[in-house]
């Protein structure tokens, strides 16, 4: 009798063009499913689309620019994991539980430390640039 196979074996594409287009499709899911139904999603793209383009014109370095970029995507990045995590959570259980909370407020946690960062270093940037004189 042969072994069946592992759990999510038979779900996963076999590669090539057709994977690369499938995780293509998955992303723009992901994306347009926080856009939607994740009101954090939404304010954070608020700021950091406008702050994206405007990085690319304040008078820096292009590893300035690049870093000003960077970290902002970066709370995005942050956002969709502790989306996901909130969601994964819920699809288990919506029964309140202590280690429920505490994988909620880690994420959100993490948002927090990632916009932290991310102020820490425009400030940065932009006193180093135009404010230390």
């Amino acid at each position: 009798m042969s072994n069946p196979e592992p759990y999510g074996q038979s779900m996963k594409s076999k590669g090539g063009f057709s994977r690369l287009f499938s995780a293509l499709r998955y992303t723009w899911d992901g994306l347009r499913a926080a856009a939607k139904h994740e009101e954090a999603f939404k304010q954070e793209l608020m700021v950091v689309v406008p702050l994206s383009i405007i990085a690319w014109f304040v008078p820096v370095s292009l590893l300035e620019k690049a870093l000003l970029f960077s970290v902002l995507q970066l709370i995005l990045i942050v956002e969709l994991i502790n989306s996901a995590i909130e969601a994964n959570t819920d699809h288990i259980s919506l029964e309140r539980h202590p280690l429920a909370k505490r994988a909620k407020d880690m994420g959100s946690a993490a948002v927090f430390l990632t916009i932290v960062i991310a102020l820490a270093i425009w400030g940065s940037v932009l006193w180093l640039r135009f404010g230390a004189k």
